[in-house]
């Protein structure tokens, strides 16, 4: 048993992104760290409330992060490490709101009268960050057991890991975390000009060709600098990069479909985790196997 680190996985880990769940809890459990599930999560509204004159869109996340405040003194660890980009950006900025805002802070613990106050002493970290900063790229080669030599990977963050900047978890403009990481992992990382560009995010529902046209260029970009896979932590970015590759393939007859998997899963692969109950790729639209297939 490892050490026990406080885990939110938010809703769509529990559904359509179960490969990101399972591949995030098993390499961290290869990494010496039991990721435990948070108690009673709620969700954490997926797009952040931009109304700074209202306290009711901060709430669901602060009830969240009093129950990470007292799930912590249980296991005596105030770290909440979250994977889905969206849920991290929700939470780390509740956190940050209330505790710039005290007179909000105030409202709600009054509101939420039943539960104890939140003390704002819960560290919200992304998986990158806690990788980077608590486990160490120097420890995380040691667990190394197939290195992805010869895997062309470009990394996509998307916009919720480095928008706004209180919440960035590496440079807005030139990011480098997830690059670092999958060099640890032995992969070779691809020059890839729209790491940080967005998606389409929720326009996916009602504008999928808009949607479909960003897919063909953020995928077609990275095949011209040679990629052989997008890695990404988000999962609406992982859906649209992966599913819409079906409307831009019907709009565009030159387009090549590429695979998009979770960083976690390259870290898996690389760890030796290799079962269908830790990878789950039929959850992806474009099958990943036969490129990973070296590796599996």
């Amino acid at each position: 048993m490892g050490k026990k680190i406080m885990f939110y996985p938010g809703c769509t880990l529990k559904g359509v992104a179960k490969n990101l769940e399972d591949s995030t809890i098993e390499s961290a459990r290869i990494l010496g760290y039991d990721f435990v599930e948070l108690p009673n999560w709620t969700c954490c509204g997926a797009v952040y409330g931009l109304a700074q004159d209202s306290v009711k869109f901060t709430i669901a996340n602060v009830r969240n992060l009093i129950k990470a405040q007292q799930y912590g003194k249980e296991i005596g660890d105030n770290r909440l490490v979250a994977v889905c980009s969206m849920c991290y950006n929700n939470l780390r900025r509740a956190h940050i709101d209330v505790m710039k805002n005290r007179d909000k802070l105030h409202t709600l613990n009054i509101f939420m009268d039943e539960e104890p106050d939140y003390e704002g002493n819960i560290n919200v970290l992304h998986y990158l960050q806690f990788l980077k900063d608590d486990v160490g790229f120097d420890n995380i080669a040691k667990k190394v057991k197939t290195p992805l030599k010869g895997l062309k990977v470009a990394p996509y963050y998307g916009c919720l890991l480095l928008r706004p900047d209180e919440v960035a978890i590496d440079d807005r403009e030139d990011p480098h975390i997830m690059e670092n990481l999958l060099k640890t992992l032995g992969a070779e990382v691809v020059d890839y000009p729209l790491k940080n560009e967005c998606c389409g995010s929720y326009h996916t529902v009602d504008k999928r060709e808009y949607v479909a046209e960003r897919t063909y260029k953020l995928v077609s970009i990275a095949k011209e600098v040679g990629a052989d896979v997008i890695a990404t932590s988000c999962p609406l970015c992982f859906f649209n990069l992966d599913r819409r590759q079906e409307i831009a393939k019907q709009k565009h007859g030159d387009f090549e479909h590429m695979p998009i998997v979770y960083f976690t899963q390259l870290m898996a692969i690389a760890f030796g985790l290799k079962s269908e109950d830790v990878l789950h790729f039929d959850r992806h639209y474009i099958s990943p196997r036969e490129v990973l297939a070296p590796w599996l």
